[in-house]
């Protein structure tokens, strides 16, 4: 049975009119995310009413391509004017933006489009090969194994502190504490509020994102004066596409990130922008020049932009095979094949295997589609950083107010925008690491609700984190995550290591490679 839907899905997908709805979904999807504060959930929602007149496969092809190509569109922005167009493009800002101000812009895109290829491709064969499998593993994650994943995320803070791991845990506690305003959602109180109804629905993570990251880039863009956003660019025609060498450097990275991606995507309730913070600190955990990330590395490019785009399949599996949305995005094309006719749940890929099939094909196609696009649209997007400063600077802060305000249609949300900006602003200026707020925002309602939720099931004992399996290896790894990066530990090994080279026989001293 499986089978038969396999070839039916794949005859529907290679028909000219569902290409045509891939290509249309990839462009548009492009387009929105490159713009910052378009995210891809808001894309998905402004077109899902055009695709009410489509047949079902066609309207759900064309929001799986718009959902992937929005994924990738986001790094435009974020290499170009490090302003993140998605969420899920904050990592990439970190390495993307110094390589393009380095004369190498081309080159941080290619490396975006094909590492965003590979971690498509991987979610798309996840999704046709293992997604029965892969749906019912979500039903072991449970409020206690989510909490545990969250406290592992928050260990990242350490590895993404530049500089003082003080300033760097500092950063992470605001994060977390300006995560807790709103309405506990156990209990109905209001926290952190001062009797303003529009903090009620908590901080919005988008408006904060977008003034974290773009205000304080348009002041210093307009402080510049009249030179450029890219002058440091020479050449917009410099090679995109990796090398052979380059390619085969980047593909342990690529996979491990793409895994990563797919398995973040799997927990209902992640997203892009968890997955590409995970897989930028395991990309810096591995790597033999830790130094070199946030100076514009290639793998600091590459791990978030697989993860991220992987990310896509991996949320789908559950969207498909449980009818739980893994994330926001995912949740809005639930809602696409509700207004369909179409019942997500265990008997969606037997019941409406057809349509299922044609979707997961679609998304395959739709890797192929991006990578082909993006080879002649991403291009023409590094002449964005010859547009003068005075120029690039207002841009920005326009494009900022006006996606701060289509988010919720609130004016508050532009006020909360600015003072986001202040808050980056400030940061910059004594130099206290902006990633672990983010990381803080993002996971500080994850770990609240879970740890509420676990403590209920049991009983207010703690315990239940490691009576749990899953939850106790988790919270294990995460504690030797905390221990690795103490400078307590951290002189310990260092001191081991010396000990070792005082230890070796002197030709291995003076015969030693270039790694060692």
């Amino acid at each position: 049975m499986t089978d038969s839907f396999l070839l039916v899905g794949l005859s529907n997908v290679v028909q000219p009119y569902n290409l045509l709805a891939i290509l249309a979904g990839t462009m548009i999807g492009m387009f929105i995310g490159a713009m910052p504060g378009l995210s891809a959930t808001m894309a998905i929602a402004l077109l899902l009413p055009l695709t009410y007149s489509l047949q079902p496969e066609t309207g759900l092809a064309m929001l799986a391509s718009l959902y992937l190509a929005a994924m990738y569109g986001g790094s435009i922005a974020a290499i170009l004017l490090r302003t993140p167009g998605t969420p899920a493009a904050a990592a990439t800002v970190i390495d993307g933006y110094p390589m393009a101000q380095s004369g190498q812009a081309g080159k941080a895109l290619g490396l975006s489009l094909t590492a965003s290829l590979i971690g498509g491709v991987m979610s798309a064969a996840a999704l046709l090969s293992i997604a029965p499998l892969l749906g019912r593993i979500v039903l072991n994650f449970g409020p206690v194994e989510i909490f545990a994943v969250a406290v592992l995320g928050i260990t990242i803070i350490g590895s993404l502190s530049a500089g003082s791991a003080i300033l760097g845990l500092m950063s992470g506690a605001i994060g977390l504490l300006l995560a807790m305003v709103g309405m506990d959602l156990t209990t109905g109180t209001p926290r952190f509020t001062f009797g303003y109804l529009n903090l009620f629905g908590g901080i919005d993570f988008t408006v904060a994102l977008i003034g974290l990251f773009s205000i304080p880039q348009a002041v210093r863009l307009i402080a510049k004066g009249d030179g450029q956003s890219g002058e440091t660019v020479s050449k917009v025609r410099d090679r995109m596409l990796p090398t052979g060498r380059e390619f085969r450097a980047l593909i342990p990275n690529s996979l491990r990130s793409g895994a990563i991606g797919i398995f973040v995507g799997l927990i209902p309730g992640t997203g892009g922008d968890t997955a590409s913070w995970f897989a930028y600190n395991e990309a810096k955990r591995f790597s033999k020049r830790k130094s070199e990330f946030g100076t514009g590395c290639a793998a600091g490019i590459v791990a978030p932009e697989a993860a991220n785009n992987a990310v896509v399949g991996g949320a789908l599996i559950p969207t498909i095979a449980l009818g739980i949305p893994g994330s926001s995005s995912t949740a809005v094309l639930l809602g696409g094949l509700m207004v369909h006719g179409i019942l997500p749940g265990p008997s969606l890929m037997t019941d409406h295997g057809d349509v299922t099939y044609t979707l997961l094909w679609a998304v395959l196609f739709a890797n192929v589609m991006l990578f082909l696009v993006g080879l002649l649209f991403t291009r023409a997007c590094v002449v964005v950083t010859r547009v003068p400063n005075r120029v690039v600077g207002p841009v920005i802060v326009v494009l900022s107010v006006i996606g701060s305000y289509a988010i919720n249609n609130s004016v508050f949300d532009i006020g909360l925008m600015i003072t986001f900006g202040m808050i980056g602003l400030a940061f910059d200026s004594f130099r206290i690491p902006t990633p672990p707020l983010v990381i803080g925002l993002i996971l500080g309602p994850i770990l609240d609700s879970t740890l509420q939720q676990s403590l209920l099931i049991g009983g207010g004992s703690y315990a239940i984190f490691f009576q749990n399996p899953i939850s106790a290896v988790l919270l294990v790894i995460a504690a030797l995550s905390v221990l690795q990066a103490t400078p307590f530990f951290g002189s310990i090994g260092r001191l081991i290591g010396r000990r070792k080279g005082q230890l070796r026989p002197p030709h291995r001293q003076a015969g030693g490679s270039a790694d060692d």
